[in-house]
């Protein structure tokens, strides 16, 4: 019988080589329907709470010793991430994956790399108990943000029960749910609003024809499934295990979600192992171990300029 990583990657090929030869066939006049969507412009949430949760996310009072907060990790100024391999926790802490962007979460069939949370609440509840990032109980938040005038009235005056576990968590996660970014000159040309400049274009044919589009795809070009990272060839980061360590199935092991490759020239270092700082070198490294192919050198070129026009605006909330 065959294993459920063969399966995936004589699955992954079959797809990448019919929807090539798919689009082929098609006369020129006839586009084929776009594997990506714009993100919407703006998204149904919760104004009071998210105004909340803006607050707490950048409050270090939800850390164990007040030194730490969720933009300590997720800077809303670069890239929603925190630039580094790995971050750091309380007295210096290391983590050993890298911090994924908070941008566009909202969009991601799961959270963190393993997938372990299952929307916004679960991620933002983790890092707050996780020893190495903020280490704290929430029963002792919860004391800090009820000894807190401000806090204590407005979670007061929004949830019928005041400050608990679940009302903090919830109010983060209103305000990440904010966290899209839009009007990308990706998203722009998708809309018909803009044209690509001729490298970006070339760029974007490359991405679909070389089959990065099997993978990363939907609303947020990435953040819909499981993928294990080295296709073709094993990867040589062996550090983590992925969705092995959420599921203990011998078959998860190197598997992790796709990232959104939304804001991506922002988010260096790439990979859940932050091991390469360059964008160009991101794009080869993957057509290597997920691909099986050796990009030529203007191939790469047009496909990291396609990849920038991807960046998008900062969501409205967080320049009000």
């Amino acid at each position: 019988m065959l294993s459920r990583s063969v399966i995936n990657t004589i699955g992954l090929i079959l797809c990448f080589f019919v929807v090539t030869i798919a689009c082929s066939l098609l006369p020129d006049y006839v586009q084929p329907q776009e594997l990506i969507t714009p993100i919407p412009v703006s998204i149904p949430f919760d104004k009071r709470k998210a105004l909340l949760g803006r607050k707490l996310f950048s409050d270090t009072i939800l850390s164990k010793d007040n030194t730490l907060s969720c933009s300590s990790c997720h800077d809303l100024e670069n890239g929603g991430d925190d630039g580094r391999r790995f971050s750091v926790g309380i007295k210096g802490k290391q983590g050993n994956i890298n911090a994924p962007t908070v941008f566009n979460a909202v969009f991601n069939f799961a959270q963190f790399w393993d997938g372990r949370a299952g929307d916004l609440k679960e991620q933002a509840k983790a890092p707050i108990t996780n020893p190495i990032e903020m280490a704290s109980l929430f029963e002792d938040v919860i004391s800090k943000l009820n000894k807190n005038p401000y806090y204590k009235s407005e979670f007061n005056k929004i949830y019928r029960d005041g400050v608990t576990e679940d009302n903090i968590v919830d109010a983060i996660a209103e305000f990440e749910k904010t966290l899209i970014t839009p009007y990308s000159k990706f998203d722009n040309f998708l809309r018909g609003e803009t044209v690509l400049s001729p490298a970006e274009a070339d760029g974007y044919r490359e991405f679909q024809s070389k089959g990065c589009i099997a993978c990363h795809n939907g609303v947020n070009i990435g953040g819909n499934m499981y993928q294990k990272f080295g296709v073709i060839e094993k990867h040589r980061g062996k550090d983590h295990l992925g969705r092995y360590n959420v599921t203990k199935k011998e078959k998860d092991k190197f598997f992790f979600k796709v990232p959104t490759l939304r804001n991506i020239a922002l988010t260096s270092p790439y990979f859940h192992d932050g091991d390469v700082l360059d964008l160009t070198e991101a794009v080869k490294v993957m057509a290597k171990y997920q691909l099986g192919r050796k990009l030529k050198e203007e191939e790469v070129a047009s496909i990291v300029a396609f990849l920038k026009t991807l960046t998008g605006h900062p969501a409205e909330i967080l320049i009000k």
